[in-house]
């Protein structure tokens, strides 16, 4: 049988597709808030693949109707294991509303980018629906919506603190972060009648009150920190420094009828896991229930190619270390030119690598020098507020897979279209070696489109400092080593700097001063996001609480209006 399961073109979304692969019974029923696409980039398709190749039997329900007569979560009946749920491959909130909390009119991730294919809080939504049909069936929710709200959370958009997503939900078991390996062994407890809860890397809800032991730390509970915001950010402090530890501690959250436990995460993938999961038989398509309707998202991903997870840089409004951690783990080389290999024989593929990416593109390999040391590390940032001198930096093997990848027949150009850390590889006094000077040469040659893009995120010191990134005079080098690459190549190319409005600690005279820096001169400044404060972040933590993480007051902009008129003071520079 898995022979056959992995000879299918793929998942079956209905019950004739079932019907037309033999199959009697479905495992695993996994319901999503994006349209499938059976892509590595696809959460969904990821661990779909993953469950397959361990010979199960897993089908998806793609942005199923939550408002009629329910019938796409009866369609496939009860699978022999569980469902798992997920919002998609952005939280539903985040994909569903503007930072001035407007209504978006598209969704990138569902046909014609239409909107108001998935619900507010999809998770949840799915969640209840399913144990409200299917009481006796496991519930396991996962991606990036559970992940960021296993624990209790501010939510900007109701503007008051939440608790864990188990307890609104009633899911039965969270996965959080990459969840290959903690899915499958949820699959095989389930499946052998054991217990879930000493999985790691998962998270449950409890009734009565928590066992003691060693390596478990009790935070405080949600009724405190309903009445006590100083306690939210003794909570998130102690979250934020286990989620960057390579052990870490058993996290316990009362609540006044039970508990959430958060057990520790699995060690690292090792780079021969990561290559058995981007090896598997993805056909890179949309399912083919979509034939004939464009799928944007696709289009922005179809022929990118990831190199590694993680990321070390621990900017304070950025969720990616929360969900995938800090620790780089890379792919081999061979491996990434496998997947290019036959992406060029993709009837899609026209020559050109769209993103050779990750959560930073330039981290691909590095690691501390000292591995004891980093075992036990519990920096949230390798970068800030200085450079690790564990760290190893060198991006000598990142230049040697880039020629690799030129060296693939087929492929004409391969840009780099995720964030770059240029305190990589500059600091104030230039590069830092000779591969850094050779790393941005060929990046700004040989791999842009015309835009080379960066981000500062601010100019003012003290807005930097709480959003952990470096001082803005390092962006002042890296313009000056641009333009002087750019005049001798006789390149039009131009910087684009991206900034951020409304942080916490971001004033309007900020963004005034922001607008006035010389080291601007000359760059049309047309990239700005407006501060969204999104859940398991330090900035959104200094949204709520009006305070930083050490417990000091900070200006936080929560008016609407004056958040617009942060953002558009940055498009009307000349009348500051």
């Amino acid at each position: 049988m898995t022979e056959q399961i992995q000879a299918a073109y793929m998942f079956p979304t209905s019950v004739k597709e079932a019907e037309r692969l033999g199959w009697d019974y479905i495992d695993i029923v996994i319901f999503s808030g994006d349209a499938f696409i059976d892509h590595p980039s696809s959460g969904t398709a990821m661990i779909a693949r993953v469950l397959q190749r361990e010979g199960y039997r897993v089908a998806v329900v793609p942005q199923p109707n939550w408002q009629d007569d329910l019938r796409d979560f009866r369609k496939l009946g009860a699978p022999r294991l569980f469902f798992g749920v997920n919002s998609g491959a952005m939280d539903s909130m985040v994909n569903h509303y503007t930072a001035a909390k407007r209504l978006r009119s598209d969704d990138a991730y569902t046909p014609g980018g239409k909107a108001g294919h998935r619900p507010d809080y999809a998770v949840t939504v799915y969640t209840r629906i399913l144990k409200r049909l299917y009481p006796d069936v496991p519930v396991v929710i996962g991606g990036i919506e559970a992940s960021l709200r296993r624990l209790a959370h501010y939510d900007y958009w109701q503007d008051r603190l939440f608790p864990s997503v188990l307890l609104d939900s009633g899911a039965d078991c969270l996965i959080y972060g990459m969840g290959e390996r903690p899915v499958t062994a949820v699959a095989r407890a389930i499946e052998a009648g054991r217990s879930l809860r000493d999985i790691p890397q998962t998270a449950f809800f409890s009734k009565g009150a928590p066992e003691p032991g060693e390596g478990r730390i009790v935070l405080n509970s949600f009724d405190r920190m309903l009445a006590d915001r100083d306690a939210f950010i003794d909570n998130f402090n102690v979250e934020e420094r286990e989620a960057n530890r390579l052990h870490a501690a058993t996290l316990i959250e009362p609540y006044s009828d039970g508990y959430v436990q958060v057990n520790p995460p699995f060690p690292p993938e090792t780079t021969e896991e990561i290559d058995s999961y981007y090896g598997l038989p993805f056909t890179k398509q949309p399912h083919p229930r979509y034939r004939g309707k464009d799928i944007p998202a696709w289009e922005m991903i179809k022929n990118s190619v990831t190199i590694h997870r993680g990321c070390f840089g621990g900017c304070s409004f950025c969720t990616i270390a929360a969900h995938q951690g800090k620790f780089i783990r890379s792919r081999s080389e061979e491996s990434i030119v496998r997947e290019i290999e036959r992406l060029t024989h993709m009837p899609h593929f026209k020559g050109v690598v769209s993103d050779v990416g990750a959560p930073t593109a330039n981290m691909y390999g590095l690691h501390g020098r000292d591995g004891h040391r980093c075992s036990v590390c519990s920096r949230k940032s390798c970068l800030f507020p200085s450079r690790c001198p564990n760290m190893e930096h060198s991006h000598r093997r990142l230049l040697q897979l880039y020629r690799r990848i030129m060296d693939v027949p087929g492929v004409r150009k391969a840009f780099i279209g995720s964030g770059i850390r240029y305190d990589l590889f500059l600091d104030r006094d230039g590069f830092l070696d000779e591969y850094s000077r050779k790393y941005l040469r060929e990046v700004v040659v040989n791999h842009t489109s015309g835009w080379f893009k960066v981000a500062p995120e601010h100019t003012e010191g003290h807005v930097l400092k709480l959003m952990s990134k470096p001082s803005f005079e390092l962006f002042a080098v890296l313009r000056r080593e641009f333009d002087r690459i750019a005049a001798q190549e006789r390149l039009p190319y131009r910087i684009v700097p991206y900034f951020i409005s409304s942080h916490p600690g971001c004033t309007l005279q900020d963004m005034k001063a922001l607008s006035k820096n010389k080291e601007l001169r000359g760059i049309r400044l047309e990239q700005v996001q407006d501060f969204t404060p999104t859940p398991m972040t330090a900035s959104s933590v200094m949204f709520y609480t009006g305070k930083d993480l050490s417990k000091r007051p900070v200006f936080v902009e929560r008016d609407i209006a004056g958040k617009k008129i942060q953002k558009s003071l940055f498009f009307r520079k000349n009348a500051l």
